[in-house]
């Protein structure tokens, strides 16, 4: 039997009364469905990043680098604040370079009508840079029509099913790619 593909859902949103806890958990609920993934929530509240880029890494920077390190894919859950993504996951994908090299990384994303796509679209530009792979299809959430529920069987549930499905295709590929030959940049 195959390991299971490690994937980390990173919540990028860190408001007071963001939905993205919401909307991570409804996507880990799809997800876990799979027994050929294992998946772990990475929520940027839970870290405590300095104002400014520090110098030397702190305890927290090591600790969300190691997240993205251990992981061999990625699925961002961020939401669209004035046609953008927030500004702390901006500061998170930073701390890390490496550790995002030749994975992949999909994307679930939710705003008010425009479901997110302006962020993603950014995201992507972000993770090329980074060496990153973004898969092609996206979850978007119009939050005016309401949160995902868990048995969520409409579009939102469909889109997030073809998803996992090109998340778990790359990450098993390029996850064989970099044990064959590491990745160089």
């Amino acid at each position: 039997m195959m390991t299971p593909l490690r994937v980390a859902v990173i919540i990028g949103s860190t408001r007071e009364g963001r939905a993205g806890d919401r909307v991570a958990g409804w996507f880990v609920d799809q997800a876990v469905r799979h027994d050929d993934l294992a998946v772990t929530v990475v929520d940027l509240t839970e870290y405590d990043f300095p104002g400014r880029y520090p110098a030397e890494p702190t305890t927290s920077i090591r600790a969300f680098v190691s997240e993205v390190g251990r992981a061999e894919a990625f699925v961002v859950v961020t939401p669209e604040y004035n046609h953008s993504f927030p500004a702390p996951l901006k500061q998170a994908i930073d701390y890390a370079y490496d550790e995002w090299q030749a994975k992949p990384v999909g994307f679930v994303a939710y705003g008010c009508r425009s479901t997110g796509r302006h962020a993603v679209d950014q995201l992507r530009t972000v993770f090329t840079a980074l060496h990153a792979t973004t898969v092609r299809d996206v979850v978007g959430i119009d939050l005016l029509a309401g949160e995902p529920t868990p048995q969520c069987t409409d579009q939102v549930g469909r889109d997030a099913s073809v998803l996992l499905d090109q998340l778990r295709w790359w990450g098993l590929a390029l996850r064989e790619g970099r044990a064959a030959r590491p990745y160089v940049s």
